[in-house]
């Protein structure tokens, strides 16, 4: 399966005026690295536009039930979710394991879902939401593995290449896939260069590519909460094998350090999974070093994240 750049375009006309365009901050005084401030986003993560788009493309055809939509994530996609259902009036049913932070229970009720604790693992919760749109007819969303939540992330590129049209390349944590496709898509219909950057110990896009298909990996990272999926989608492993992609690894000091320095030296506050992406770029031990001149945007991605410790 491919993501189609036409798809990415429906999706930025679909959510024009409902979701906030990128602000783009350059990142030092050289004019070559930018920084991409989509923590800013609506419920602080990318994922408010795939949601939104999911939702708004099913209602235009029709296919919106009564029941509702939901999902099975504890994360930026949940609360995504039931942050577009709410602003559709509609129900939004997400499914957590038992062993979830109470945190993020708390914000998902005050999105107005129905919170279902379910099983001690990701897996119990999926099956559960899965069972729950079978027999309600409820829409089943996902995190990544959608064109609709792919397209919708994908936006962001677009909106990177308005504000910059002579950016070299664009730099951007990978979990599942679906800001990764969306925005390889898009990137390469304007001849951009995208790096995808994995923790060393929760690669699954590395692995496919690796492998030649999806597979199952190990789960170890610090970032793992929201870079933390299994296995990459078959849209982020055909973007990566067809366009212009570098696939990256770093490891969790490195990401520790890059989420210290942004907020030590930019009082930004973000995600470790958006801090990933920076650290591709770290000037002590890059695993991507742009040319000369190149100008590069990194995606901070997120922003929901407990800033206790950034105490610097």
């Amino acid at each position: 399966m491919e993501l189609t750049h036409s798809e990415v375009k429906a999706a930025a006309e679909r959510i024009a005026g409902r979701t906030r365009p990128i602000t783009v901050a350059p990142a030092d005084n050289t004019g070559t690295l930018w920084f991409a401030l989509e923590f800013m986003q609506h419920t602080g993560s990318f994922k408010a536009r795939g949601a939104l788009n999911f939702l708004l493309a099913h209602r235009e055809n029709g296919t919106l039930p009564q029941a509702g939509v939901t999902i099975a994530s504890g994360g930026n996609a949940g609360l995504a979710c039931a942050w577009a259902a709410r602003s559709q009036g509609i129900a939004a049913t997400v499914f957590l394991p038992t062993t979830a932070p109470r945190v993020k229970v708390d914000k998902l009720a005050s999105y107005g879902a129905d919170v279902r604790l379910v099983g001690t693992q990701y897996a119990d919760a999926l099956a559960a939401s899965r069972t729950y749109a079978d027999t309600t007819g409820a829409l089943l969303s996902h995190a990544y593995d959608n064109p609709l939540i792919a397209a919708g992330a994908g936006t962001l590129m677009l909106e990177i290449h308005e504000r910059i049209p002579d950016l070299d390349a664009v730099v951007v944590a990978v979990g599942g896939g679906g800001l990764f496709s969306g925005i390889a898509t898009a990137a390469d219909h304007y001849g951009i260069r995208v790096i995808a950057v994995e923790p060393a110990r929760c690669r699954a896009l590395h692995a496919a590519l690796e492998a030649g298909q999806v597979v199952d990996v190990d789960i170890d990272s610090i970032a793992a909460d929201s870079l933390g999926a299994r296995r990459a989608s078959a849209m982020a492993l055909a973007a990566a094998q067809h366009y212009d992609v570098d696939s990256v690894l770093v490891d969790d000091a490195a990401i520790i350090a890059a989420r210290d320095a942004l907020w030590r030296e930019h009082r930004i506050a973000v995600e470790y999974g958006a801090a990933t992406a920076l650290a591709a770029v770290s000037p002590d031990a890059p695993a991507f070093r742009p040319a000369s001149g190149a100008r590069v945007c990194v995606v901070l991605c997120g922003a929901n994240t407990d800033p206790s410790d950034l105490t610097r």
